[in-house]
This record gives C-alpha cells, structure tokens and sequence, in this order.
C-alpha cells in the first residue's frame, strides 16, 4: 500500500531526489519562552519530531530568547517539562542567546556592505513611513549614512552610549516593497533589561526576524517549519541568510502549514498571557487553558493530545477543529486507562431501614477494561449517598432510577425499594428510607442476586466515606471562535459558568490515590487528582464526561 504523505512530506521526499541527503535533514522546535505552550504547539511538535523520527533526523529544542521584557527561566523550565511530558525527545537544548555574538559580527558585515543603517528616529516615526500595503514607503533620513558612521553608532549602541529608543539598527531593502515586513525592518533594539540567561552582557537585543532564520542556519537546520502567519516573514528569513559572510552550509529552506484553531478556545499566547494577568483564569496552567500545562492539570493524557493533533492532520489552510474531537480522544484513552472510583457530587442520605448488621465489605473491579488491576474493597452499610438527580419522588416510565415504590440496583451491592422520604421544614427531601433485597447480593451467584432491574445507580457509603472537592468545567468562552476578538470584545464572551466547585464524598479508596491520578467516576464522567490535592484536602479536576455528542473522524469543522 502506498505511503499517504502529507504536504511537507511530499516537499522533503522532492528535495530528497534533489539537493538533500537523508544526512541533511535536520529540524527543531523553536519556542519563544514569553509564556506556556498551548496545544496549537503540540501540532508543531509532532509535526517536527515525527519528521525526525521518520528520517532518524535529529531534532533540536531551540529557545528563541531575544526579548529579555517578557521571557524568564520559569517559562523555559515549563516547556522542557511539557515536551518530557508528551514523550518528546530532542538532540540538544540551543538558546539564540548563545549566537548573539556571531548575530552581532554578522550584523556589523551587513553595515559594511551598506546592507544596514542604524536610524535615529522613534518608532511611532519610523512605523508612519513605512506607508501602507497600498502607499508606498519613505526613507528614514538616515538611510544613507555613511559605514563609517553607522559603524561607529552601532558600536555605541552596544557599548551603552544611548538611551532606550534613540537609536535602532534597520536592514536597508526596499521602502516600495508590496511586502511591508521588507521595507527597511528593525534588526535591533537597545534595551536596558538584564536577560534572563546573558544577564547584563548585552543591552542591544536583536529582534524575531534577524534572529530566526540565522539560529536555523548556525544549527544547520534543513527545514523551518512554522505557521502561516509568518508566511509574510519568508521573503525576509531568505534574505537574510543571502547577506551571511559564511555560505559553508546549506541555507533551511522555511515551509509553512495551517496553524490549530480549536473551537471555543483561545490559541493566541498574548491573548492567553491577557487571560492570566486580568485575573480571569488562576494562572498559566488553570484547567481551563489550553496550555499544555492546563490541559495536563485538567486530566488530559499526553496521549490523547498527541492523537488529537495526528487525527486534525497538516494542512495548507486555516480550519476550526471542534473541541469535541480533543475529547473523543481523550474518553478513549481515559477509559481503558484509568481505575473506576464511586463518588457522589450532590448527595442525598439514603437510609435502609430493614439492614440490621452494623456494615460489610463488598467488592467492585478497578478496571473492567483492565483486569490486571483487580478489585477493590467497597464498604456498606445502613445508611449511605446517591445523588439527588438519581431519586424522584414521583415519576414516569421513562425514569429508570429510585422513586418511591420502585427498586434500583446499588453498583457492586444490593437492590433497594424507595419507600418514604423526610422533608424539611421547608419541603425539600432530606432523607429517602428504602428496604433491600437480601439475596441481591452483586456477585453472590444466586438466582436472586442475577434479578435484573432497569436501572443502577451508584452510592457512597456515609460513614465511612471522604469528602472531597469536585471541580467541574466548562468552556471559557460563549463565542465559538474567540480568537478573532480584541481583548476586550473577548471578555465579554467569558462563561460565567465555566468553573462549578461541589463538595462532594468518595469512598475510602480514595485515601490511596496521589495527585495527577486518574478515574472514572462512575456514571459521572473521568477526573484527575489535583496537583495540589494531599489526604486532608482531596481535590479532583473533570476532564470529560463518560459521553459526549457524536462526532465525525472528518477532522474538517
């Protein structure tokens, strides 16, 4: 059967007959560390390390850390540990903060071939000239200075003879250019800010551009994968690398894809940062980001998330994936995974009045998807928790849970029969009083215990039961596609509902669990252990819900 390749694929496998080797090839994954990673990162990862994979290409992991403002060593420790996380295994760690000197060197070669001008007006003046896509642009005053010049000045700007924003060093191209990133773009800046890395080594710090596709070239990178906005950025990534002195390897060739657009979901790290420091969501990793921290901490198995950006596939345009997809695989893998657990969210006290022992031990499977896990103690007795959406006092036929005069079976345990209930004084049940079916034993083997009923529900037993705190999610977001707001139309969109906190109880197993474990609760859905849970304060994240609405393998919403 013939190899189905994507896009990419099919541009390395022509380059391979051409210009490459198998030797050549080389890739990277190049975050700027100004925040966490989301999950539109993890599509650029597979993308790259599934390339290195497939070729037995190495892969580096490359920190783009030119803007001392935003980015720190936290951030940095956060995308190692995300990438360990997901499986992801790279050659090296590079910084382009170990090429600031060579950059630097570089820089001063384009100067001396009146390639680079250092320009003496602010930004708000330098932004105005450069025109529109439909007016061309102006030369700054400065543009033809002298090298002497220019030398001299760049060499002050690094030396620290300048002050913030009084001097910038511009590339000289094309001030007419349909293509306004090429009209005379700024290579550096002067900043006062110690780097997290360099420290106070430098107060020149160059920018996105210049630094890109020349960290990919020192690396010896054969392929720059990237997204499709910076398919603007191309024509200048490329001429850049002419301008290099050193022409001893050859020159990464950048290739772009569609980038992840999740339904309900903001993708944008600005937005995402916004977020964070407006207080709307408690922190880079809060469950209802779609960092990858976030959605680890929601209960997310990095598996899931790495087969949820295999399924949505490399593509050349821009589509919305809905979110529902993510949670399909994630029910999937969470389901043959994860150890079953009965816990009751909003309980209602059932008391059976006809059970005279002072409790029992019963037993219920860890997983049925998994029998090496075994069973598990399960404690009853005469009074235990259902949840109160489980009992009507009165119903219909359609309503196949405890109501009065009808009987359900208890999950691992007995059949019970409603009988009564006990209201408060202002007519809310308080307690439902129920008998039970001796001989209906889950598992005894008798005729008596195989009687089937339409309905089974689960329970806790009340004395020996552990509170716990439940947090319940939903989207952050009422809009479907929120990305495309400003930050302040987007607030206007947040759920209000998007986080719901229940004091629930669990049975006693749950004493055993350790933070980042996960389970189903059965019949309610699969959730994850807090990372900040301990035995005193037991807290569970909900990933997602045992069922959700049909969806189609198409990946294209």
């Amino acid at each position: 059967m013939k190899e189905k390749l994507n896009f990419i694929e099919n541009i390395i496998k022509e380059d391979l007959k051409n210009k490459y080797t198998k030797k050549n090839l080389k890739f990277r994954f190049p975050p700027e560390p100004n925040g966490f990673l989301h999950i539109g990162h993890v599509k650029a990862m597979e993308l790259n390390f599934s390339l290195g994979k497939k070729y037995k290409s190495d892969v580096n992991l490359r920190f783009d850390d030119t803007n001392p403002l935003k980015e720190n060593i936290n951030y940095v420790n956060e995308i190692i540990e995300n990438l360990k996380w997901l499986g992801y295994k790279y050659k090296k760690i590079c910084y382009a903060s170990d090429y600031f000197e060579k950059l630097y060197n570089w820089a001063i070669h384009l100067i001396k071939n009146s390639k680079a001008y250092v320009d003496s007006q602010d930004s708000e003046t330098i932004a105005e000239q450069k025109g529109t896509p439909y007016k061309k642009g102006k030369n700054s005053p400065f543009r033809d200075r002298s090298i002497e010049e220019n030398l001299e000045l760049f060499n002050n700007m690094k030396n620290g003879k300048y002050k913030e924003g009084e001097h910038v060093l511009r590339a000289k191209i094309d001030m007419s250019s349909p293509n306004m990133l090429m009209r005379d773009p700024v290579m550096y800046r002067i900043l006062y800010k110690e780097h997290f890395r360099t420290k106070n080594n430098w107060c020149i710090y160059p920018l996105y551009d210049w630094t890109h596709g020349q960290s990919d070239y020192i690396e010896k990178i054969s392929h720059s994968l990237c997204s499709l906005e910076f398919r603007p950025h191309r024509d200048l990534y490329d001429w850049f690398l002419k301008q290099l002195p050193d022409s001893k390897y050859k020159k990464p060739k950048q290739i772009e894809f569609a980038r992840l657009n999740l339904s309900y979901t903001v993708m944008s790290k600005r937005k995402l940062s916004f977020l964070v420091d407006k207080g709307i969501v408690d922190g880079w990793d809060d469950p209802r980001m779609p960092t990858i921290s976030g959605l680890r901490r929601r209960g997310y198995p990095s598996t899931a998330l790495r087969k949820f950006v295999e399924i949505a596939g490399i593509a050349k345009r821009e589509n919305i994936i809905d979110i529902a997809l993510l949670d399909f695989c994630a029910r999937e893998e969470l389901n043959k995974t994860s150890n079953r657990l009965m816990v009751v969210s909003n309980p209602l006290k059932v008391v059976i009045s006809n059970y005279e022992s002072k409790g029992e031990e019963l037993y219920g499977e860890n997983n049925p998807e998994d029998k090496s896990q075994g069973e598990r103690k399960i404690r009853f007795s005469k009074e235990i928790y259902i949840e109160k959406e489980d009992f009507k006092e009165i119903s219909n036929r359609k309503f196949h849970r405890l109501s009065i005069g009808k009987e359900v079976r208890l999950k691992n345990a007995y059949i019970i029969k409603a009988e009564r209930v006990i209201k408060n004084s202002k007519g809310e049940i308080k307690e439902v009083h129920c008998t039970y079916d001796k001989k209906s034993k889950s598992g005894s083997g008798t005729l008596e215990s195989q009687r089937k009923v339409k309905g089974t529900i689960h329970w806790v037993d009340k004395k020996s039961s552990i509170p716990v705190k439940i947090n319940k999610y939903e989207s952050l977001f009422l809009n479907e596609m929120p990305d495309t707001e400003k930050n302040e139309e987007m607030l206007k969109n947040i759920n209000d509902n998007s986080l719901e906190v229940l004091e629930g109880f669990a049975e006693k197993a749950v004493l055993k669990c350790k933070p980042e474990q996960k389970f189903q609760f059965q019949r309610l859905g699969y959730y994850i252990v807090d990372k900040k849970s301990d035995k005193s304060n037991i807290i569970f994240n909900k990933t997602v819900s045992l069922r959700e609405k049909r969806i189609s393998r198409n990946p294209q919403y």
